[in-house]
């Protein structure tokens, strides 16, 4: 959500006018900027009849035909016409586009209702639906605005990079290249809602609050009366089951919570949202952007990617990724977090991947991209143009947890169990305390890249650590893990993280002089590579949710998604291993109810985990 207005924010951040330089002479009057763009707004009529709020952005100056491209969003529309090109939109605009951005139903001035569904009508059908909103505005816009070229773009961040995608299932014909940006396919495995079916809660929260409860997204307010809480891990923690969050304080105002809570298993209410089922031949160029360290929306681009390459004959689709949040491709993306790297990789993409995409196939400038994977791989910090995702030469490599607390390339023989007392009542925080409100939070922009040494000294989470290095280890494509693990209880979670410790020796030029200066050096930094929740309710399958056998150990896959990163001479690979994630993972009770969502407060248990021989790190190893 951060990122969710990257276009929209940045065009109203451009209609301020710009701050007046101190007075030589009173006399002088200030003259603000000439905006840089004409405005009109226009209601677009869908085909059902309801009338969508849509705003026409024209560069001042560029003469001649331009093409059109168009975001559609439920975060608002840009109020006038910005007096400067979006700093973000820079390398674009040089190359001229009529910009549109649209509100999707139900949001401020758009006619409907904002359901969040992601269904599609039947084929044949009339019926409406994103995709066929998509089309309609395309098809408006070709025959109503002036001076167009006749092709259209769209391109979007968030939920408007879904919305550029859904485009994708019902492509107009003037529709000619699309960069849906931080997308997503599947509400229930991943993304903002869940991880594998394990409840997104705190973002959850603030995000759909925000969307479903009023018109103009306003934030919830967690404390009324009074200041917002200090620490949400109290409030969640106080709040108890996950149905308290609707019955206490939404009270059914945000449809998507209840649908939630109706359906905590992987059933038809999920699978027929799943959009990309309908995606056939690639015929639309596409450029997917996604981030690594994405908090919000990591894997759904990777997934309409991997869709689109299936009957993907012309090479049409291809992929931007780097060591980015949620949208920082859109700034400089100089570091990652508290890491910096020193590196534009951000302003590199908008100039050298980005424009390019658009004006070869919307201007028909250049020639067509090459390279299916262009991606920004961290550790080496450089690019990486690749023929293929995942690229050639890799070879799975098993890295395993080790009884004494090790890892290692070499496969264990005899060895026992690790274990640890999970407790609901005093859950594994997921990111250093005290904890604050989602937005406008920077720690929360950065979590998913913050040290890992604020869980040292917890009894209830498991150190797995290699020695350093004696060579730079790349790995490159799909990470996983299996752990061999059982719990006492009869369900349980499993967080399982990679993590790359820097050396003690790492950071020898920041300054060490200042109250806390000395714990902000990355010396001994534990920088999380990859990081991913399972739910034993769903190990044998996500529909249907069984029960776990007390103190049985079974396998537990964990996906861990796709990365490109090197572990750098003289680091160490860490792996930690814990049975809560709190509040970003809603608590599992630890005892098997039929509904998760509606546990009772005796169901919250304490249970011993253990994690034994055999469990790993499966890892892409290049060279």
């Amino acid at each position: 959500m951060i990122y969710r207005r990257f276009l929209v924010a940045a065009a109203l951040a451009a209609t301020a006018l710009t701050a007046p330089a101190p007075a030589r002479q009173a006399t002088v009057p200030q003259v603000p900027a000439a905006p840089a763009f004409t405005f009109q707004e226009v209601m677009i009529p869908m085909r059902d009849g309801t009338k969508l709020q849509t705003v026409v952005l024209r560069p001042v100056g560029k003469a001649g035909k331009l093409p059109i491209l168009l975001q559609r969003t439920p975060y608002g529309v840009p109020g006038a016409a910005p007096r400067a090109v979006p700093s973000s939109m820079k390398y674009l605009m040089d190359d001229g586009y009529i910009l549109v951005f649209q509100n999707m139903r139900g949001r401020y001035k758009s006619e409907g209702s904002f359901d969040m569904s992601m269904a599609l009508s039947p084929p044949g059908s009339n019926a409406p639906d994103e995709a066929s909103d998509a089309y309609d505005t395309i098809d408006w816009l070709v025959k109503n605005v002036a001076d167009h070229n006749g092709r259209v773009g769209m391109m979007g961040g968030s939920y408007p990079g879904y919305a550029a995608a859904v485009a994708l299932a019902r492509p107009h014909p003037a529709l000619k290249a699309i960069s849906p940006q931080a997308a997503w396919n599947d509400w229930w495995m991943n993304d903002d809602l869940h991880r594998y079916g394990a409840l997104r809660l705190s973002y959850l929260t603030d995000w759909t609050y925000a969307l479903q409860n009023n018109k103009d997204g306003d934030d919830f307010n967690y404390n009324p009366g009074g200041p917002p809480p200090v620490d949400l891990y109290d409030w969640f923690l106080k709040l108890g089951p996950v149905e308290n969050l609707d019955k206490l304080h939404f009270k059914g105002s945000v449809p998507m919570l209840s649908q939630i809570i109706e359906h905590p298993d992987y059933d038809d209410h999920w699978k027929r949202q799943v959009w990309t089922e309908r995606l056939g031949r690639t015929t639309v160029p596409t450029l997917h952007v996604v981030g690594f360290w994405d908090q919000e929306d990591p894997l759904g681009g990777w997934k309409i990617y991997e869709r689109m390459e299936k009957d993907d004959p012309k090479g049409l689709s291809i992929i931007a990724a780097g060591p980015w949040n949620h949208g920082s491709w859109r700034g400089a993306g100089e570091d990652l977090g508290y890491v910096k790297f020193g590196k534009p990789s951000g302003t590199e993409f908008q100039r050298d991947i980005e424009a390019p995409f658009f004006a070869h196939w919307l201007h028909g400038k250049g020639p067509q991209p090459t390279g299916e994977a262009k991606i920004f791989q961290s550790g080496s910090w450089q690019w990486k143009n690749y023929a293929k995702w995942p690229p050639a030469g890799t070879r799975a490599t098993s890295l395993y947890l080790r009884a004494d607390g090790s890892l290692s390339f070499t496969a264990p023989s005899g060895e026992g169990c690790r274990e640890y007392i999970s407790d609901p009542a005093n859950p594994v925080p997921y990111r250093a305390r005290p904890i604050s409100v989602t937005y406008p939070s920077q720690e929360w922009k950065w979590w998913e890249a913050a040290d890992q040494r604020f869980v040292d000294g917890r009894p209830d989470v498991l150190t797995y650590v290699s020695a350093p290095l004696d060579k730079d280890l790349t790995v490159s494509g799909t990470i996983s893990a299996t752990l061999q693990a059982s719990t006492s209880g009869t369900d349980s979670d499993m967080v399982v993280k990679l993590i790359d410790v820097l050396p003690d020796d790492y950071d020898t030029t920041t300054p060490v002089r200042a109250l806390g200066d000395y714990p902000r050096t990355l010396n001994g930094y534990q920088l999380p590579i990859a990081m991913e929740v399972r739910r034993g309710r769903w190990l044998e399958s996500f529909s249907t949710p069984k029960p776990l056998v007390p103190n049985k150990v079974v396998a537990w896959n964990v996906p861990l998604r796709d990365h490109d990163h090197v572990f750098r001479k003289g680091h160490r690979i860490m792996v930690q291993v814990q049975s809560s994630w709190f509040p970003v993972i809603d608590r599992n009770p630890q005892t098997f109810v039929p509904n998760i969502y509606k546990a009772k407060p005796a169901d919250f248990v304490k249970a011993t985990q253990r994690v034994c021989t055999g469990s790993l790190i499966t890892l892409p190893v290049a060279g």
